[in-house]
């Protein structure tokens, strides 16, 4: 099991797409969600996972989180029990490296990546993007396409957008 520590930014335009070294198609729901923690199933280009994610500390940025390969087949099953809806997604993955050239820049970390999330369906028009950092003081390359960072917003996070679909916010 490792901690995940990320941050979350909306993004209000499709610049990022120019960046993206790839795209997947995802459908995912939760057949548990409480108290911050939740069990994920997913299915994305012919390959499917569960993920178990405990609750994140105070910043919202790190939890611990275990994730294994299931076969689609079950995955597919497990889908029918999930808890609200499920959630239909593209990613597109924007490695850092692509966004500015070289290692002198401020935060440049050519590990790193930007994982940017288009919402489809009953989400529509909600765009995320999330890098994964090794430490919550790491220093990362901010775009220009990201926009107010949202991290620890539970509104933002997919279990609660399963529950309750962006179109609907007032």
């Amino acid at each position: 099991m490792h901690i995940e520590t990320e941050k979350k930014f909306l993004v209000y335009d499709s610049s990022f797409k120019e960046k993206a070294a790839g795209s997947h198609h995802m459908r995912q729901g939760y057949v548990a969600h409480e108290e911050g923690r939740s069990v994920r199933v997913r299915i994305s280009d012919g390959k499917a996972y569960l993920t178990i994610k405990g609750p994140g500390d105070e910043s919202g940025m790190s939890r611990l989180e275990w994730e294994k390969e299931i076969p689609v087949s079950d995955a597919s099953d497990l889908l029918q029990l999930c808890i609200g809806g499920i959630i239909d997604k593209t990613r597109y993955v924007i490695p850092v490296g692509n966004l500015y050239g070289t290692a002198d820049n401020p935060g440049f970390n050519p590990d790193r990546f930007y994982e940017v999330d288009e919402f489809h369906g009953v989400n529509k028009g909600l765009i995320i993007a999330e890098i994964e950092l090794g430490s919550e003081d790491e220093p990362f390359f901010k775009p220009s396409w990201l926009g107010p960072e949202v991290t620890g917003d539970k509104r933002y996070y997919n279990a609660f957008l399963s529950k309750h679909p962006f179109e609907k916010w007032e």
